[in-house]
């Protein structure tokens, strides 16, 4: 039978919380300090230990001093909204969710059914790593360069956990994947993995779409809706593009982030938010928030256990293995099994990929098309610059800019790929980013942000294809809305520009 010790100061709250648990065929045992707590673990170890923070002999955080004393229970914080910021920090020190007072059974029968030992838990991380070698995959994850390497390994330390799970990198490059590896290793893997990308929703429905809306809360609201945030109860919610969400709704998650509750639209009454939050942007975190598409206080409420995951650029040698990967499937799928040649690749292994595994699945799926026969040459991969070849092209994808894409230098002997020229200069090729003569490269300088880094590869890429929005889109990894988004900020900032020229003459 499943043991529970409850370790709590308040004797009435523990008693309730003794007779709800002992309901759900748990055996229990209540510490009401942490002398007691240590003593009662020493008689028999908990399954699972439900611990306030507050007790009479100090802080229930100073149970996890001790390794060895909670190795094998799960941790469970009792909780009131002053302590959250600690239930946090505890969370980060391995307590595997919280319950914040006052306990509802509901809110409790969902954590009692989450319930796994942590020893269950280490056992399916450690097969999972014991496959990336001779595999070379880890979960949905695909690859064995040290950054890939670096992100199992956060993975398997959070995964297990409550903790809010906030997921930065370029698009195309698998934040969607890191964040179902994740769902899918904790405790909620049972229940629902619910994706929405922010910025493909419309900001009059996002509201709506997130919380529900009641019936007849506004025109066309002809019957009750359930939000993300009910049909994904008990699971994960996974949030792509959160600079994407107004302000506005911003706002509204962060309460929900602090309180645990949310109401539909048109609604009254609260109901419990029971979801692991995991989001993600492709911006740079800081730069968004100086921008205003980013609210600081809710940045710093998701930014709990922060996961940088690496363009593919930067693990080039995972090229082979993903592309093969991608093979497999797309040939499974079609019935018809096809191979690549050595020669294609090679070639697949010297392009820098501006577009990140979204685009090298896409031109796998092409080329398996386009291919005559069984094996699949070098035809219809992407054009490789000769100045990106060899060894040279992972020297130059690891010196990049991030967001820049596959940038060259107009210098032969430029091992960044980037031009070093003067900071006047430098700032009119971000404004204007000077093309090369077949049209395929960008200069910038070292030291140009982010921000204007992305906006001229952009800019570039729109003029290369004839302003055909779908097809830059495409190039670029990234869906039509978010360049719709971009291009407006861009022509507002340019329009600002005009005006502060203006002012200026005058």
């Amino acid at each position: 039978m499943t043991h529970a010790l409850i370790v709590d100061d308040d004797v009435d709250s523990a008693l309730s919380l003794k007779a709800l648990i002992a309901a759900e065929q748990l055996s229990v045992a209540v510490a009401h300090t942490l002398r007691d707590a240590r003593r009662q673990i020493a008689l028999q170890q908990p399954d699972i230990v439900l611990l306030d923070l507050q007790l009479p002999d100090g802080s229930g955080m100073d149970l996890f001093a001790d390794a060895d004393l909670l190795a094998n229970s799960e941790v469970v914080l009792i909780t009131g909204h002053a302590s959250l910021e600690t239930s946090i920090e505890a969370l980060r020190l391995g307590a595997a969710d919280y319950i914040v007072k006052p306990i509802k059974p509901r809110q409790l029968q969902g954590v009692l059914s989450r319930f796994m030992k942590p020893a269950a838990l280490k056992a399916e991380v450690a097969a999972l790593n014991a496959t990336v070698a001779p595999n070379g995959h880890f979960g949905h994850l695909w690859g064995r360069a040290p950054p890939m390497l670096r992100l199992y390994e956060q993975i398997s330390r959070v995964a297990g956990t409550g903790v809010t799970v906030f997921i930065t990198g370029e698009s195309g490059s698998g934040k969607e994947v890191v964040a179902q590896t994740v769902h899918d290793l904790s405790r909620r893997r049972t229940r629902p993995f619910l994706a929405v990308n922010c910025g493909a929703i419309s900001p009059n429905l996002i509201e709506s779409e997130i919380f529900g809306h009641e019936k007849g809360s506004f025109t066309g609201a002809d019957r009750q809706h359930q939000g993300f945030f009910e049909r994904a109860s008990g699971g994960t919610l996974f949030l792509d593009e959160i600079t994407e969400m107004p302000q506005e709704l911003q706002v509204k998650l962060l309460r929900v982030l602090e309180t645990n509750r949310y109401m539909r639209v048109g609604s009254t009454q609260s109901q419990e938010a029971d979801v692991r939050l995991v989001a993600a942007t492709n911006r740079m975190p800081m730069e968004a928030v100086a921008s205003g598409k980013l609210r600081e206080d809710l940045l710093y409420r998701l930014n709990v256990f922060p996961i940088e995951l690496p363009p593919l650029r930067e693990r080039l040698s995972d090229v082979p293995l993903l592309a093969e990967h991608f093979l497999t499937a797309i040939s499974a799928q079609e019935g018809r099994v096809k191979r690549f040649t050595s020669a294609a690749l090679e070639r697949l292994s010297c392009y820098a990929w501006p577009g990140n595994v979204r685009e090298l699945r896409n031109a796998v799926q092409r080329a398996y098309v386009m291919a005559a026969d069984d094996t699949i040459d070098d035809q219809w991969l992407p054009p490789v610059s000769p100045r990106v070849a060899g060894d040279h092209a992972a020297a130059l994808a690891a010196s990049a800019p991030a967001a820049a894409g596959q940038a060259a230098s107009d210098e032969p002997g430029s091992r960044a790929g980037v031009a070093t020229r003067g900071t006047a200069a430098a700032s009119r090729d971000v404004a204007t980013p000077a093309a090369s003569a077949d049209g395929l490269t960008i200069n910038l300088t070292i030291g140009t942000s982010m921000a204007d880094a992305e906006r001229a590869l952009i800019l570039a890429t729109l003029r290369h294809h004839q302003h055909q929005k779908e097809r830059t889109a495409a190039v670029l990894g990234i869906s039509l809305k978010t360049l719709y988004n971009r291009l407006k900020e861009y022509a507002a900032q340019a329009q600002s520009d005009e005006k502060g020229t203006a002012a200026e003459g005058r």
